[in-house]
């Protein structure tokens, strides 16, 4: 077992661990089947997904390991091999949990339950309701998140019980690592916080080491740690506006696209955005791989064009010196992310760019 998790945990101790976000929308639930239509999975999006213009890069289609299925115990252990094998230290799985229901919990419940893939992972919470936005249909909301009190109780004792206790889960400072998406949601963040304090030590555990996304506002003072999560495309002129205008088509006219309408921005521009950013606290990094999210919202989309490896090397080089001198253990780089399909964001081999994204990653993390 020379190759296990907590092998692999402590050879990266000593130097920067990258750890990549991993959406399980890969296999159908009664929920899915209910409000998209019976068999939905992300690959239900990525397959309608249509060039807009020429040179567009859709649809990007699996190439390793094809349109897999997260119920398959032969893939996730294929995905933690992959990873492994291009210098990812670990995989950050998104949670549900709703008032006490989780969604898309097939995957992680197994790889609880048998204890494979032998592949150090974490969670973070998607903290958020699910509407029908994909569609531009905000207000139709699927499931709502609630909080209460005992919500809280509930869903920390379920974290601590069922997934804190495993070997191969992520730690930081010997604490399990939380992450927390729109923090600021939560009624009484500090409170939730106190919460999982209180009951780390009634269950004689350590207290979770708990990451705040900066997401939606930078104010998460309480947190053991934030992350700046990216893209964030609230910082892209014109990103949620989805009728035509001057601005759109002067911006297009300089990529060589003929559209007033669809949102289409440099990559590496992008990247150049996200990186002037000046931030007066420490935080964990995230860099995202690329975006196209045309397969979800097909022409009200945001696509990042002249997608490179060179931009993307770039971003990850930036964000390794960023953490060097970060206490041993905090010096993590997330990327965004392993398998976004639908988003266009994925270091997943596909037929268009092969492994080249998971080449890069190896060659700035195994250096």
């Amino acid at each position: 077992m020379g190759n296990s998790a907590s092998a692999d945990a402590k050879a990266s101790a000593n130097g920067v661990r990258a750890i990549a976000i991993y959406l399980p929308q890969f296999h159908p639930i009664p929920e899915n089947d209910e409000w998209w239509g019976k068999g939905f999975t992300e690959w239900t999006n990525v397959t309608k997904a249509e060039q807009l213009f020429a040179g567009h890069q859709q649809p990007q289609l699996p190439a390793d390991l094809g349109f897999c299925d997260l119920r398959v115990a032969e893939v996730r252990e294929a995905q933690a091999a992959l990873a492994r094998q291009y210098g990812i230290s670990g995989f950050c799985y998104y949670h549900y949990w709703f008032n006490g229901k989780r969604l898309l919990n097939r995957p992680i419940d197994e790889i609880l339950a048998s204890k494979k893939p032998d592949f150090p992972f974490m969670l973070f919470w998607a903290n958020e309701t699910w509407s029908r936005r994909w569609l531009g249909e905000e207000k139709e909301v699927l499931i709502k998140q609630t909080y209460s009190g005992e919500d809280d109780i509930n869903h920390i004792n379920w974290l601590y019980d069922n997934a804190f206790s495993d070997e191969r889960y992520i730690k930081i400072h010997g604490r399990p690592a939380f992450v927390i998406y729109r923090a600021h949601d939560l009624p009484d963040y500090k409170k939730t916080l106190a919460l999982f304090r209180e009951i780390a030590k009634s269950k004689d555990m350590p207290e979770a080491f708990i990451i705040g996304s900066n997401s939606h506002g930078s104010d998460l003072t309480g947190f053991d740690h934030i992350l700046n999560f990216e893209p964030q495309l609230g910082l892209l002129p014109d990103a949620f506006d989805d009728g035509p205008n001057k601005a759109k088509q002067q911006r297009n006219k300089k990529l060589n696209i003929k559209s007033a309408e669809l949102k289409v921005y440099d990559y590496g521009e992008v990247k150049k955005i996200m990186a002037a950013r000046k931030f007066d606290y420490k935080f964990m990094p995230s860099v995202f791989v690329g975006w196209d999210n045309t397969a979800r919202r097909g022409k009200n989309g945001i696509i990042m064009h002249n997608q490179n490896q060179a931009d993307f090397k770039a971003s990850l080089v930036r964000a390794k010196e960023m953490v060097k001198d970060y206490p041993d253990d905090e010096r993590i780089v997330f990327i965004n992310a392993w398998n976004e399909w639908a988003e266009g964001n994925h270091l997943e081999p596909c037929t268009t760019y092969g492994h080249l994204f998971l080449e890069t990653v190896k060659e700035v993390f195994n250096d």
